[in-house]
């Protein structure tokens, strides 16, 4: 195995309890035009970035419904509660370890750049991290590898150097696809597909 010179971090439902809200908030803005989400798979939405879920419910919500205005709902929706949010388990311990070990460690998102930053804040990890990408520094996002194979880049290490901690079936193959070194989070234990590696927590 090559030695791991970095960390790349996914950061919901990976570094932060936040698939709940992101839930949430897609439900309420989605009740607010009509469409009831409940009776759709939960595990369809994880880790699918914000224009592949309109892609994804644009045929059901009402014809005159505006992407952007969507969007922004949910986006402002989510930032107004980021700051309840709280860390997964072993996540402060794992960071400073790792830190510690003098590895640098960023954050590799599918969110959009407000929910990114709101994340961070409430984490307080802004000072433990060389840098984050989100969607809007990407052309194309997870499941595509643009996301890690920019953050190798910006690290200015080969992607196999670098372990992608992720929680999701898309942000693990975008990492698989870039060549890192895949760590799938499944709190229950379970093999993660198509991972190098499986944690329960950090």
């Amino acid at each position: 195995m090559t030695p791991i010179s970095a960390i790349a971090w996914d950061i919901d439902g990976t570094l932060i309890d936040s698939e709940p809200l992101h839930l949430t908030v897609l439900r309420s803005v989605c009740d607010g035009l009509g469409l009831d989400v409940r009776a759709m798979d939960e595990e369809r939405f994880r880790g699918v970035h914000l224009p592949d879920v309109w892609t994804m419910l644009a045929p059901r919500l009402p014809p005159d419904t505006q992407r952007e205005a969507w969007m922004e709902a949910i986006i402002a929706a989510y930032v107004a509660e980021a700051a309840t949010l709280r860390a997964l388990p072993g996540v402060e311990a794992a960071m400073t370890a790792f830190a510690a070990l003098g590895l640098p460690q960023v954050c590799v998102s599918n969110s959009n750049r407000r929910i990114v930053d709101a994340n961070i804040e409430a984490l307080a990890i802004g000072d433990r991290i060389a840098f984050s990408l989100s969607l809007d520094d990407v052309v194309a996002g997870k499941p595509h590898p643009e996301p890690y194979l920019t953050a190798c880049a910006r690290l200015g290490l080969e992607p196999a150097r670098v372990a992608a901690v992720e929680d999701s079936a898309a942000g693990a193959a975008s990492a698989r696809a870039a060549g890192l070194f895949v760590v799938g989070y499944d709190p229950t234990g379970r093999p993660f597909p198509d991972a190098d590696l499986t944690i329960a927590d950090a």
